[in-house]
């Protein structure tokens, strides 16, 4: 990743409007374009242990810069951030490159109640698989265990109070969260290093895509 990436974004968050965007278009363009190249490097170092996103296209797999503010109090048109999306299934994996606050995650992030209720199901009857995932010894040193983001209060309808997986039932969404400084982020190596990191994920990943195929 290019210092001039993290350096175009911190003067996005400082001049969010249309009028100084327009006139660093080119800024943009070059940030975006060289985001799509580190991840295109990242693609290929997960493809020799994920071989199913293999064929993914950097550029498509980047999130589009401009908000959607119709349904949002706040109006700033731009996101200060970069996402890409790297995956082909119901769970995948996630990079976010914002100056300070970048990260990388995988699972599942938005759900169909529908496709909730079968991967809690998932869950609740392979407890003794999915709780192996969560001890396993990289996972928990990278990621700790899932975000608890919009987590409910009681063990959702359809499913047994005393249930011993009744915390992760609880969970609206089975994301990993690890966060990633800006140095990591600039070193020459990182594409390398973020998939060593990946590779951690993927077996929850593959848990929760498995009732899907």
């Amino acid at each position: 990743m290019k210092i001039s990436v993290l350096n175009f974004l911190k003067d996005l968050e400082k001049n969010n409007n249309r009028e100084w965007f327009n006139e660093h278009k080119n800024r943009y363009q070059s940030a975006r374009a060289d985001c799509a190249s580190f991840v295109e490097e990242l693609i290929a170092e997960m493809a020799l242990f994920d071989q199913s996103i293999g064929h993914v296209a950097a550029q498509q797999s980047l999130f589009r810069i401009y908000r959607d503010t119709r349904f949002s109090q706040n109006k700033d048109p731009y996101k200060t951030n970069f996402g890409a999306n790297i995956g082909t299934g119901n769970a995948g994996y996630y990079l976010h490159i914002q100056p300070g606050q970048s990260f990388l995650a995988g699972g599942v992030y938005m759900l169909e109640n529908d496709k909730r209720k079968t991967l809690r199901q998932e869950i609740s009857y392979n407890a003794a698989a999915f709780q192996k995932l969560m001890r396993e010894k990289d996972f928990c040193h990278y990621f700790g265990g899932l975000s608890e983001e919009g987590k409910l209060k009681r063990v959702p309808l359809g499913f047994e109070k005393e249930d011993p997986m009744a915390e992760y039932l609880k969970l609206k969404c089975f994301v990993a969260v690890h966060p990633l400084t800006d140095k990591a982020l600039l070193e020459n190596d990182a594409p390398k290093k973020l998939a060593a990191i990946y590779k951690c994920l993927k077996p929850l990943n593959d848990f929760l895509n498995a009732p899907f195929l």
